[in-house]
């Protein structure tokens, strides 16, 4: 009598075992989830100088990515960049609430929605998450996106942007695709160049800039024009 059965002694290693795995997992899991935080203070000093996730993917096979100061890209491509992925960028804290909104009526009217990631979400994303769409990802992406668009000024976010954005299979950041695609730098471009290197963006490896088709000249002289206009859009960027 009082003996404890033999089954209840194997099951108390077993239940402890578990539990320090499931501790070790979380534990994981949120390190995963707050790194990135960790990095936004380190990322803020200018000589500093960020690779995104897909540059980290081609390290073996090599990457084209030559980083220039923001004073040293010609204006006319920050407005056409601007115009083109986020027209707000100046005005809104990371999200843009009224576009994601509209895209949330879209997508509950079955009709066909757009896309609503704003410069500082599609450069969190780049930097620390990954590239194919997931309710997980966009979790993760917007809280980043509040979070570097507080701890970087707009400059800095917009400089680590055209700094690690795709123009290219190998290509990354504008001044290797300015001189890859137009043999000049990125200070040099004019702002046709501008145009049709900003509306690559959505497709850097389906769109060339140096023989856009027909859908791209289309959009280019759209973008054209609102970069004309775009001074009240990016009082943030320029004194």
């Amino acid at each position: 009598m009082g003996e404890t059965p033999e089954y209840e002694e194997d099951e108390a290693p077993r239940r402890g075992f578990f539990r320090r795995w499931f501790r070790i997992v979380a534990l994981a899991l949120a390190a995963i989830v707050l790194l990135p935080y960790l990095f936004l203070p380190l990322y803020r000093p200018a000589f500093v100088h960020p690779v995104s996730t897909p540059m980290l993917t081609r390290i073996l096979s090599g990457y084209d990515r030559q980083w220039v100061a923001f004073n040293d890209i010609a204006p006319v491509l920050v407005q056409s960049v601007v115009m083109s992925e986020d027209g707000q960028f100046c005005n809104h804290y990371g999200i843009d609430w009224r576009e994601y909104k509209a895209v949330i009526e879209d997508a509950l009217a079955g009709e066909e929605t757009r896309g609503a990631s704003t410069i500082p979400m599609q450069t969190v994303k780049n930097l620390f998450l990954w590239n194919s769409r997931s309710y997980l990802r966009k979790a993760l992406e917007l809280p980043l996106a509040v979070a570097a668009d507080a701890f970087w000024s707009k400059q800095r976010l917009m400089e680590i942007y055209l700094n690690i954005a795709q123009w290219g299979p190998e290509t990354f950041g504008i001044e290797a695709a300015a001189r890859e695609q137009f043999g000049v730098s990125a200070s040099e471009l004019s702002r046709r160049q501008a145009a049709l290197l900003a509306v690559s963006l959505p497709n850097p490896t389906g769109r060339q800039a140096t023989a856009p088709s027909a859908h791209m000249n289309r959009l280019a002289d759209r973008v054209e024009r609102l970069a004309a206009r775009s001074g009240a859009y990016i009082t943030c960027l320029y004194d």
